[in-house]
């Protein structure tokens, strides 16, 4: 293509649109990806000539299946299973499963697509991934979740391997789900190999897995605020959701002296004005865990604290905040009552929980923003450190990955600030993520020329 022929950012996302049609969760991803992009490759021949942004827009490929299984009643029930291979220029596909009801092929192309560049900020060689199911795991007993893995994997495994294509977990896969389909990868191919992550530590998981995107999120706000000669310590934090990532994110803000004060599900949101503290955290991950309940019990459980039905955190009075529920949880209204609340800085535990016009508020404001392909990137961290321990037959102790996991974070941080840093002590750290990602996936594309 030559430099006349270059098409602007309206015209590219028109054909975005055009060709990914009724899939809005996609066109976002791809939207927030390239108003960065067109600016920083504008004087850039090679990335224009060899379509390096269009290729990555592309998934390699998109697999689709049928998943049929038996529940307790012997009712025969189907479900669609998809993995999306987004691209693999740097690694294997890497990306977590995720078993939920509002899964279809547009969410899954959004989440594969952030993880390229999620997955390209960490350092290691990982492409981005992603898959699931429709299939909801709530409500179903250990027998019916057990008998739908095992079918999901029995397609699945086609398409994955140790070198190839390596999931993880994700909404609504957790260990449990996990075991049953590396169970039945094992019985299907004979082999004992890395192919999943997020494993019990039993057969080949990872020390900290649990609590490495939580923590991880976290680290990325400390990282945030030492560059402005801040801390942690003494700040009031607002944190959505309830599940893995919300509460290791709100154990780790209590360990290093900060103050959380929400936690939500889909039903409202808890508001503790004298904080979270471990015990209740630790309270919160049993009950939601082990006893499925519901986050409005911690209201009738602890004193002082109030249960908001059908609301977001968002309104109440911060110093930080961690969307850490879902996708499109934070919206424009949102984020201006945040930062009319006094919020200095806003970490991404979740995969895009901030919609297009909530980023722009933040940036806007100027505070600090970290995206969730940076903020929340040290979960597949692990991941990829598990691969390496599986590899390698060895584990490596929680201190060990523990010191890894921070220099991981780190290093995210240091690449946001080298391509996002925008002059009178501003970092655009959405810039700099999609940039410093884009830059190493496109690299290396080049590198193999067109394929």
């Amino acid at each position: 293509m030559a430099v006349s022929d270059h098409v602007d950012l309206d015209g590219f996302m028109a054909g975005v649109n055009r060709r990914n049609p009724h899939q809005p969760e996609f066109v976002q991803a791809v939207q927030e990806v390239a108003q960065d992009i067109f600016e920083f490759i504008a004087d850039k021949e090679d990335y224009h000539e060899q379509q390096i942004l269009r290729r990555i827009a592309e998934p390699d490929r998109v697999v689709s299946f049928r998943v049929c299984w038996e529940d307790d009643t012997g009712c025969i029930r189907v479900q669609r299973g998809w993995r999306v291979q987004n691209n693999n220029a740097i690694g294997p596909y890497k990306g977590g499963l995720r078993f939920h009801s509002s899964v279809n092929e547009s969410v899954l192309k959004f989440l594969a697509f952030e993880q390229t560049f999620k997955n390209a900020l960490t350092g290691l060689p990982m492409g981005g991934g992603k898959g699931g199911s429709n299939f909801n795991p709530k409500g179903k007993s250990k027998r019916e979740i057990m008998r739908f893995c095992q079918s999901f994997m029995t397609e699945l495994y086609r398409h994955i391997g140790p070198d190839t294509d390596v999931p993880a977990g994700d909404i609504g896969v957790g260990a449990r789900e996990i075991g049953f389909m590396f169970g039945q990868y094992k019985r299907i191919t004979n082999q004992f190999e890395g192919v999943l992550t997020g494993k019990s530590l039993e057969f080949g998981g990872s020390m900290i897995r649990p609590e490495a995107t939580g923590y991880g999120a976290v680290y990325f706000l400390a990282n945030m605020l030492a560059a402005k000669d801040d801390e942690i310590s003494g700040k009031t934090a607002v944190i959505s959701g309830s599940g893995n990532v919300a509460t290791h994110a709100a154990e780790k803000i209590v360990q290093l002296g900060g103050k959380p004060v929400t936690l939500s599900d889909s039903g409202g949101f808890i508001h503790d004005p004298e904080g979270l503290t471990l015990a209740k955290i630790n309270w919160v991950k049993e009950h939601k865990t082990h006893r499925r309940g519901r986050i409005s019990d911690y209201a009738k459980e602890f004193t002082g604290s109030t249960f908001h039905e059908g609301e977001a955190p968002w309104n109440v009075p911060c110093d930080v905040a961690l969307p850490c529920a879902t996708q499109n949880e934070l919206h424009g209204d949102d984020a201006r009552a945040l930062v009319g609340n006094g919020c200095i800085a806003v970490s991404e535990g979740a995969n895009m929980p901030s919609d297009l016009e909530a980023v722009r508020v933040f940036k806007d404001a100027k505070i600090m923003f970290a995206p969730g392909k940076a903020a929340n990137a040290g979960g597949v961290a692990i991941s990829g450190l598990e691969m390496s321990q599986n590899s390698e037959r060895r584990s490596w102790s929680e201190e060990e990955l523990q010191i890894m996991l921070k220099d991981i974070m780190n290093g995210i941080h240091e690449r946001c600030l080298r391509f996002g840093d925008q002059g009178g002590g501003y970092i655009d750290y959405v810039k700099g993520a999609n940039i410093a990602g884009f830059k190493k996936v496109a690299d290396a594309m080049l590198a193999f020329g067109v394929v």
